[in-house]
């Protein structure tokens, strides 16, 4: 992105007969941009967007993008019902951010939640931490917490976390259209 400018994003994709852009950059900028220059490009009406990043969950997203920010699927690291605890979460973090909460602050919560179970049950041990991951299991904001490695990957992650694919609704670009779950 340092190369092309929002324009010269959309004379390539045209260029290439590209039939989807995945917006992988930094947000608000120059997401925004890009995606208010796609959108305005009628030689890209059919171009499908995508955001894997989950940018278009923020409240500024709307606010910036207004109807153009609509129907951008994005992957969402949440499951359909929260657990106990995540309602709970989600309570607390609504009250206090005077707004739903995204996904990227469950994901912070349960973050901490880990570290702590990590630290409290094996010290502050860079090697005991290290031997701990195939142990842990937390109760998170969404669900069961435990780590894996999966082949070809050499870190511990947790590989079933759940996962949403959700774009804003064009008709009511306030509201988030669940599109697959899994």
């Amino acid at each position: 992105m340092r190369a092309l400018t929002p324009t010269a994003v959309c004379d390539e994709l045209v260029d290439n007969r590209a039939t989807a852009l995945l917006l992988l950059v930094g947000n608000p900028e120059p997401a925004v941009s890009i995606v208010k220059s796609v959108r305005g490009d009628q030689r890209l009406a059919e171009v499908m967007i995508g955001a894997p990043a989950g940018q278009p969950e923020f409240a500024e997203w709307a606010a910036l993008l207004g109807d153009d920010g609509a129907a951008i699927p994005f992957l969402r690291y949440l499951p359909e019902r929260l657990s106990p605890l995540g309602a709970r979460v989600e309570a607390s973090l609504r009250e206090w951010l005077g707004e739903a909460p995204s996904f990227v602050a469950f994901e912070g919560y349960d973050t901490v939640a880990v570290l702590a179970d990590v630290l409290r049950s094996h010290g502050p041990g860079r090697a005991r931490i290290a031997e701990s991951w195939p142990r842990v299991a937390v109760e998170g904001t969404r669900g069961q917490i435990r780590f894996s490695r999966t082949p070809g990957i050499s870190v511990w992650q947790w590989a079933w976390a759940p996962t949403q694919v959700v774009d804003r609704d064009p008709g009511e670009p306030d509201r988030f259209r669940i599109l697959h779950a899994g």
